[in-house]
């Protein structure tokens, strides 16, 4: 495992006697247990509030008959960052959980038939350029030499800043400007390579954290870097082990998590956070909230409008959200083997079909996947003899109008009918256990904006001191976590939010 240096935050100072002042987070997805965990460790009495009956959010898990699935995040990189959630909980995160290594990282299939395998090392990934494209291997190593400056400045040096004043965003734009960051991650990795495959392969990777590559600023092909550098990583047992690590750190450290407690509102005086109120009618007071729930939810939904003067409802409405995601689960009575951990499978459309789903918002017949095999690594997580997967197809937003209670089997079965044609022969009459989640299931499940599943698009003007801020504009004592606020979706990025509330947040001890 390639080593990624991380400042360690000072341990508090406790006066005997003292009170411990209490925080409030709101929602366990992976950026809410990380923030309670850090709290807990800067002398917080923590109190985690899910709406769900188990923790984990986003990356909740669904187990029926005998297949364990995770809901959400299913790509591991950067473990350092879990690591460091476990020192500092005064654990080794060996002791609890075991990642293995992927290799490939994933495959690609093309319309036609042709793969790329994205495998560790830079020489295979070299051959692998060459097989389909010999005269773009050199551009190929630009491009991977320019994505580790890219990652060096967006990943190392921001990812832990607070973007909370227009001053700290201008000593970063020589930077952005340096980096050619007014580019997308598409147009980027086309003035390096001319292989229309490769140029693919090079720059869907933002779809993974709710972007469009023909959209999204190039400052997110620090993604080639981080998972050509630090792996690809799965966790046995699945993301799941990970939820259940991390919320037994927080009951370590003496914390309660309470499921099925969904937060109506957050209370207000005197232009600073109090607490919350519960649905049920509850009142919990608390020094300081942080907000694991999606963004513009907790804006629109759990501030009053009197006290919102950036986040208004105006401002929430000509927003630019995220797409959302189709996931189907299914387990099998069979097993395919030679199917990867992971794998991109390409439709006949790919730059018109993200204009259908970003721009257009339109449900198109046909439709790019991502598929997950975790029993091609753990196989525990099916019966004997059977397989796990999940597929996911990016779709509009609610904003669309698709009716996907009439919408979804028929999706559903095309596209069944599209992987049985192509990587999973006779699927349809294998399938034993069955579930699908929809852009109306993230809109109430989640709680999210337009049922839109990462969030904010991250736009670059919808990025850094654009996006919601950490320690939010319109409150005092309300820190934001997640995917919707800085430096955005995925797991390093949701984690490093958290680790921003480091140099925000005061310490437990400075409250008492």
């Amino acid at each position: 495992m390639s080593s990624l240096t991380l400042d360690r935050p000072r341990p508090p100072v406790v006066r005997p006697g003292a009170r411990v002042p209490h925080a409030i987070v709101i929602g366990s997805g992976f950026g809410g247990l990380a923030a309670a965990i850090r709290l807990g460790a800067r002398g917080y009495r923590v109190t985690v509030l899910e709406k769900l009956d188990q923790p984990g959010g986003r990356g909740s898990v669904f187990r029926q008959d005998g297949f364990t699935f995770d809901a959400g995040p299913t790509i591991v990189t950067l473990p350092q960052l879990f690591e460091e959630l476990w020192a500092l909980a005064g654990r080794k995160f060996s002791d609890d959980i075991t990642l293995k290594q992927l290799d490939p990282l994933y495959q690609i299939r093309f319309d036609d038939g042709e793969t790329f395998t994205e495998s560790n090392g830079i020489e295979a990934m070299r051959r692998e350029v060459g097989r389909l494209s010999p005269g773009d291997v050199e551009g190929y190593e630009r491009f991977l030499e320019k994505s580790k400056a890219i990652y060096e400045v967006g990943f190392e040096k921001l990812s832990n800043v607070p973007f909370h004043s227009l001053t700290s965003m201008a000593k970063v734009l020589p930077d952005f400007v340096r980096l050619q960051s007014w580019r997308t991650v598409h147009g980027l990795a086309a003035s390096y390579v001319k292989d229309p495959r490769i140029r693919t392969a090079l720059s869907f990777h933002p779809l993974f954290i709710g972007g469009n590559p023909f959209a999204v600023t190039s400052i997110y092909c620090l993604i080639t870097y981080l998972q050509n550098t630090f792996g690809v990583w799965f966790p046995m047992g699945g993301t799941g082990a990970l939820v259940k690590g991390l919320a037994g750190l927080i009951e370590a450290q003496g914390n309660t998590i309470r499921y099925d407690a969904e937060v109506a509102a957050i209370t207000v005086e005197g232009g600073a956070a109090t607490g919350v109120r519960l649905v049920s009618g509850e009142t919990i007071a608390a020094d300081i909230v942080v907000s694991n729930a999606d963004a513009a939810w907790t804006y629109r939904h759990l501030l009053p409008a009197e006290v919102r003067r950036r986040w208004t409802d105006r401002k929430l409405g000509k927003a630019r959200y995220s797409m959302s995601l189709f996931v189907w689960y299914f387990g099998t009575k069979r097993q395919y083997r030679g199917v990867p951990h992971h794998s991109i499978l390409l439709g006949p459309r790919y730059k018109e079909l993200l204009r259908d789903i970003f721009d257009r918002k339109v449900l198109a017949p046909d439709f790019s996947l991502y598929l997950h095999h975790p029993t091609a690594t753990d196989p525990s997580l099916a019966p004997p003899g059977c397989d796990a997967f999940y597929v996911l197809s990016p779709v509009p937003h609610l904003g669309s109008g698709v009716d996907w209670a009439h919408a979804a089997e028929p999706y559903r079965r095309a596209i069944s009918d599209f992987l049985a044609r192509t990587v999973l022969p006779g699927l349809e009459e294998n399938v034993v256990s069955s579930r699908i989640i929809t852009p109306l299931d993230f809109h109430t499940r989640y709680r999210s904006v337009l049922g839109a599943a990462f969030g904010f698009e991250p736009v670059f003007t919808q990025s850094a001191w654009f996006r919601p801020h950490n320690r939010s504009e319109e409150v005092d004592r309300l820190y934001l976590v997640g995917a919707g606020t800085h430096p955005g979706a995925g797991l390093p990025g949701v984690l490093s939010s958290a680790r921003v509330l480091d140099s925000i947040v005061p310490h437990g001890a400075d409250l008492a």
